[in-house]
């Protein structure tokens, strides 16, 4: 290292996060690559530790890949217009039913997709939905905000649906199946209070009547733009299409199990998502005649380099002596109770998240814990707690994930006006309390089931 190292470090990762927070349209993988370029000049990453960290996001670059690719196929046969068709169908005229509804599709978009990909997906479907039923703007805010809360805060029940989940469970050394049986009841329970919180907010702007009707959406021009869907006609037949879509989607639940099943027994969990992956590319080219050539150009292969080039701007942090400097302030409070581990670092990644973006804070915060030389179980409970405030405290400001940014960004486009002030008046108390409950929780389940 040189007199330049440090100074260097600092300002390459500064600019790289001011850069994704002031132009986010812009490809976020530019910003990282050029500041990642920087750290390795500077010489607080060797290319020793670029092999490092190649092994640590290596798994989980392919798992939430294969991931988008199963989406990218499911979009192919219309199943997410098909969704959106059923949600409407259901909420039976109900504004106040639409709402509750809205939520379930995007927690379960989340956890059968992924965190990014609900909200590039789900956000056009219902900015074409709520223009298509004439709402008028402030009766649409309730609907995108919750649904972009929820649909991101919906990674933390399974570690499988973030990528930046999936790296920290690689440097925490801990598997797939041992952060959902811990997690999965604690962050399932936040998400609840969370959506039951927005709809007391919300309720009072929620229409009490929605159009009930959906036919002739998709092929209109609902939404200016390009999104997901491309507005092209559902290519399944439509006295077939229930039957279709309920195959496909017990498929999808099946592969989503058995990346548990694999990490259960020891298995990589890439493996079994690569396979789920090129069984569903293989029904497509069978039923649709697309050959999975079309990925190659489809696939969101940015995600990797960004994650990568993230990863390699936090390993320069941690070189330099930032990690340390968290330790000392931490090791004394984490060490105190399960409970202050889950609190303190709960709270911290959510500050980091919102000022830095989560995937560094949640980086920096992992690679601090396997330092602090705490106890197994004090350790996963309070690398969970970096989950919660990764996933739902960095939702207080809407730069606290990248999710968020690209969130915001469609909303505009798709005419929209929503501003920060908009969204604080949700988020401002319902995620610190949402935070608090959920961390609580995971404290005590974890004692309770240990």
């Amino acid at each position: 290292m040189t007199e330049l190292t440090i100074p260097l470090t600092i300002l390459s990762f500064l600019c790289t996060i001011g850069f994704i927070f002031w132009r986010p349209n812009v490809n976020e993988a530019i910003p990282a690559t050029v500041g990642a370029a920087v750290v390795l000049l500077s010489g607080s990453v060797t290319l020793a530790d670029l092999g490092v960290i190649t092994g640590t996001i290596g798994g989980a670059a392919i798992t939430i890949m294969a991931t988008i690719v199963m989406a990218i196929v499911l979009e192919s046969f219309g199943f997410f217009q098909w969704a959106a068709e059923i949600v409407v169908e259901k909420a039976k005229g109900s504004g106040i039913r639409l709402f509750w509804l809205v939520n379930l599709l995007c927690f379960l978009m989340t956890l059968f997709v992924n965190n990014d990909g609900s909200i590039l997906i789900t956000t056009p479907i219902l900015l074409m939905l709520l223009r298509h039923m004439g709402l008028k703007n402030h009766q649409k805010i309730p609907y995108l905000l919750s649904g972009a809360l929820v649909a991101t805060a919906s990674s933390a029940p399974i570690g499988v649906s973030n990528i930046v989940n999936l790296i920290a469970l690689k440097i925490v050394n801990m598997t797939l199946y041992m952060h959902t049986a811990m997690m999965f009841i604690p962050a399932t329970i936040g998400l609840l209070l969370m959506v039951t919180l927005l709809y007391f907010h919300f309720r009072k702007a929620l229409p009490l009547t929605v159009p009930t009707a959906v036919s002739g959406i998709w092929n209109s021009d609902a939404f200016n733009g390009n999104h997901p869907l491309k507005s092209k006609p559902l290519p399944i037949p439509k006295e077939n299409r229930g039957k279709f879509m309920r195959n496909i989607l017990i498929f999808v639940f099946a592969v989503r199990v058995g990346l548990f099943v694999a990490s259960y027994l020891g298995i990589p969990v890439a493996i079994a998502a690569i396979f789920g992956s090129l069984v569903l590319l293989g029904w497509r080219w069978y039923r649709l005649q697309i050959s999975p050539v079309d990925m190659l150009k489809k696939t969101p292969w940015y995600i990797i380099v960004f994650a990568f080039s993230m990863y390699v701007i936090i390993y320069g942090l941690h070189n330099i002596g930032l990690t340390q400097l968290l330790i000392q302030f931490l090791q004394p409070i984490a060490h105190g109770s399960m409970l202050n581990a889950s609190l303190m670092m709960g709270f911290l990644v959510s500050v980091l998240s919102d000022l830095f973006n989560n995937h560094p804070a949640l980086m920096v915060g992992t690679i601090t814990l396997t330092s602090m030389g705490l106890d197994p179980l004090t350790l996963k409970v309070a690398y969970l707690a970096s989950i919660i405030g990764s996933d739902i405290g960095s939702l207080f400001l809407p730069i606290g994930t990248l999710a968020s940014i690209m969130w915001m960004h469609i909303v505009k486009r798709g005419h929209v006006k929503i501003t920060w002030g908009d969204y604080l008046k949700a988020t401002w108390y319902i995620i610190p309390i949402t935070v608090a409950f959920t961390l609580v929780i995971l404290a005590y389940w974890v004692s309770w089931i240990f």
